[in-house]
């Protein structure tokens, strides 16, 4: 990282662009790239280190961000207003930088809950499902039911009754993206090992009737996996006062779990940015990125995602692909995400949002680029669809849309059991059942923002602090919170709101 009195970051010799630390007023004389700005250069926004004609590409992290609309000056200010996206040959390369993973001799462990079924827990929840928005009322009323009083004061290792609830279920086809994508959302959140137990509550008359989905997934009703429609159960009071009655059954047993020690192997990371800004790539992406590296090399799994997110830096991730079907498979998803939103009437680069462009992200390609570095460098092992179960170690992809809540809900879906969510301009989230970290890309925000920003990554720009000496605070973090020791988002409750499965389809 760059000495604290360079003006600007550079991130590769071969750039064209460099990023200001600062506020740099028109006639600042940039030393370390020998050129004066021309007009204001925001904090954080790309200043042209040299000229850049119409139809160039603009160059970060060696990498193409887009092209000039405009001959832009050296000094100038590099944004929307003279940078835009167009189609150029990508070189997926596939397999050609995959390397063996390089396994640590001791693996870490953690403290976590071990299921019957093998599967590993880092928080002991009681879930209420709804098939269908029509039951979610009822279900808020049987989880208000152990908000309040003494229910909970005599199960201390239970963490909560939460109610996980969603708008849709029914008008809606029977099969498709969208009914498949939401069958495996409550699938994956049926057996989560952070739940031990669930509720599932129906209206009765739905599309996604819950036998449906049991017999779909092979799932058993049993003391802790419990079932109820309201109209068999005599309407909105008889159904709560049921439920209730129903989870105080599960308290007992979900109580006897206890924490042990447990190989990090069994930990299962969700990757996430959100609210990003042009630090974002530069900071805490790569360090989670680095975190990411030593949680593989210890035996576990890292979840990169958001589809739309990494597009213009796909290429990066084939090149590690563990087989050409896999990398493949990647370049199939990006091709879906083109043609959905060309029928939606919509494109790749309708993101950046306008928080994103407002800290200096541009295009789409630049977002992307920088993160894509939360997926740190392993190889990548496999590529799944929304909600699909990860069944493979290591680094993997999820397909999802890059709307935070939605995509955090399919890997959680897909087994995460703990999430990383990187932030520059300052996402407030948090996640039920898996606890959720907030990683800050720069200093004044995480100032700004300290109860609920849970590591700054700006010292790295700030301090000179190395991406491997976050990356290892991160990891050491990581071990912390499986094992029990709540997040920012937790001390505030945050995560019986945020659960979103993806929407596909006509709705009727």
């Amino acid at each position: 990282m760059p000495a604290s009195n360079l003006l600007t970051i550079r991130l590769h010799p071969s750039d064209n662009v460099v990023v200001s630390r600062a506020e740099l007023l028109p006639g600042t004389m940039v030393g370390e790239e020998d050129v004066a700005t021309v007009e204001v250069i925001p904090t954080s926004h790309k200043l042209a280190v040299r000229s850049i004609a119409k139809g160039e590409a603009v160059r970060k992290y060696n990498q193409i961000i887009g092209f000039a609309t405009a001959d832009i000056p050296a000094g100038a200010h590099v944004h929307v207003q003279n940078v835009a996206v167009q189609d150029f040959e990508r070189d997926y390369a596939f397999c050609t930088e995959a390397r063996d993973t390089a396994f640590v001799a001791k693996p870490a462990s953690f403290m976590g809950y071990k299921r019957a079924n093998g599967t590993v827990g880092t928080r002991n929840y009681i879930g209420i499902l709804t098939s269908v928005n029509c039951s979610a009322t009822v279900a808020r009323y049987i989880a208000d039911a152990f908000k309040h009083g003494n229910e909970l004061g005599g199960y201390p290792n239970v963490d909560g009754v939460v109610a996980l609830v969603h708008g849709t279920g029914c008008g809606m086809a029977d099969s498709g993206d969208g009914y498949a994508n939401l069958q495996r959302t409550l699938w994956g959140y049926a057996r989560h090992p952070n739940f031990a137990g669930i509720l599932m509550v129906g209206l009765g008359c739905e599309v996604n009737q819950i036998d449906f989905l049991l017999e779909a997934y092979n799932i058993t009703r049993g003391p802790l996996f419990r079932t109820m429609t309201i109209q068999d159960s005599g309407g909105t009071k008889r159904s709560v006062d049921k439920g209730v009655a129903m989870i105080r059954e599960m308290l007992t047993e979900a109580d006897k779990a206890r924490r042990e020690p447990l190989p990090v192997s069994h930990l299962t990371l969700a990757l996430q940015c959100g609210g990003s800004d042009a630090y974002s790539g530069i900071t805490a992406n790569p360090s989670l990125g680095a975190a990411s590296d030593l949680l593989v090399r210890h035996g576990g799994t890292a979840i990169l995602s958001e589809t739309p997110e990494i597009y213009g830096a796909e290429h990066l991730l084939t090149r590690r692909a563990a087989s050409p079907a896999v990398g493949e498979k990647l370049i199939e998803r990006i091709r879906w995400w083109e043609e959905y939103t060309k029928r939606n009437g919509g494109e790749m680069n309708n993101n950046p949002s306008p928080g994103n462009k407002a800290g200096g992200l541009t295009t789409i390609l630049e977002k992307s680029l920088g993160a894509a570095a939360k997926g740190g460098t392993m190889n990548l092992n496999g590529v799944f669809r929304y909600g699909e179960a990860i069944n493979t170690k290591g680094f993997v992809f999820m397909d999802s849309p890059g709307y935070d809540p939605c995509s955090i809900t399919g890997q959680v879906a897909s087994g995460a059991n703990i999430v990383c969510f990187t932030t520059g301009r300052g996402s407030v989230y948090g996640c039920k059942p898996s606890p959720c970290l907030k990683l800050a890309t720069n200093t004044t925000m995480f100032d700004r923002m300290d109860q609920d920003m849970d590591i700054n990554c700006g010292t790295i720009v700030d301090a000179g602090e190395s991406i491997d000496t976050v990356g290892q605070r991160i990891f050491d973090r990581l071990i912390e919170v499986a094992s029990g020791d709540p997040t920012k988002s937790e001390t505030y409750g945050f995560g019986d709101d945020e659960f979103v499965p993806w929407q596909i389809g006509a709705v009727m």
